[in-house]
């Protein structure tokens, strides 16, 4: 293999103990409350939302959770790529920051829909490992109405200027809240996502809480060959062993939350009921 290439493929991540150091990693969902500039903001100010924040990383992390993703969860309705407004973005950086300072896992950011480089920079800004990304490569309808394509070009560019290779991406495939432009099914989007460099890929359902079904997940593991799958919506304590059988690793939020209600906030009695189903589904 030439030089360059070698080089090239070498960012790629291998696998996910890489990140996590164990085998099928549970990520459990740090869901922030409405930040400055968002419509459910109601001026409680930053402390307010670093605290409930904090509350839930380490209750996952005392749960029993491999590693955490602090995601905008409730600035709904998003903005898509990179029209995330400035006073939401900084917002996420502070409370990113304070949730790996306070804990002890490896922790991720993901900013929906889609921002891109604003996702990679809060990453930067508050030493996350890796990022979860909508749409590397290809092109969707989000349910906010925008069209919208992957931003692969982009962000690889602005990883490589900002010296942050070492920071991963982890990349949707056949996104929840979302459509697929036309001719773009799922093995084609899995194939032209890999070649634009994503280390993991994530299938979800249809919605937040949605399960995808078994198959799809099967499909697209066999599609992935050697890159790593994720799943990324819907799992319980109830399914995830069935999951688990070929994903690489969860994604994992509603579940975890009081009542498996996803507005709630976590609660730590649900964590270790999850990770005991997971416990039991690794020694399989």
């Amino acid at each position: 293999m030439v030089e360059w290439k070698e080089k090239m493929d070498n960012v790629k991540m291998k696998n996910l103990q890489e990140i996590f150091a164990v085998d099928k990693p549970i990520v459990g969902m740090v869901h922030l409350i409405p930040l400055p500039g968002a419509p459910g903001y109601d001026f409680y100010g930053m402390d307010t939302i670093i605290e409930k924040a904090l509350a839930d990383a380490k209750n996952l992390e005392e749960g029993g959770v491999d590693g955490l993703m602090v995601e905008n969860m409730w600035d709904h309705p998003y903005y898509v790529g990179e029209d995330v407004p400035p006073e939401e973005m900084t917002a996420q950086a502070v409370v990113a920051r304070e949730v790996i300072k306070n804990t002890n896992l490896p922790t991720g950011i993901n900013v929906i829909h889609n921002g891109g480089k604003v996702t990679l920079s809060i990453a930067v800004a508050s030493g996350a490992k890796f990022v979860r990304i909508c749409l590397l490569a290809g092109a969707r309808v989000w349910d906010t109405g925008e069209f919208d394509h992957g931003c692969a070009a982009e962000l690889l560019r602005l990883r490589k200027h900002l010296g942050a290779e070492h920071i991963k991406i982890f990349a949707d495939v056949d996104k929840k809240h979302s459509v697929p432009f036309p001719g773009i099914d799922l093995e084609t989007h899995i194939l032209w996502t890999e070649r634009y460099l994503a280390d993991a890929l994530i299938v979800s359902g249809k919605l937040t809480g949605w399960a995808p079904e078994l198959e799809k997940v099967k499909k697209a593991k066999e599609f992935a060959g050697d890159t790593p799958v994720l799943v990324g919506s819907g799992t319980t304590a109830a399914n995830v062993k069935d999951f688990l059988k070929y994903a690489d690793g969860i994604i994992v939020g509603t579940d975890l939350k009081k009542g498996g209600v996803n507005e709630n906030p976590v609660d730590i009695s649900r964590v270790k009921k999850y990770m005991r189903a997971v416990k039991k589904a690794r020694k399989k």
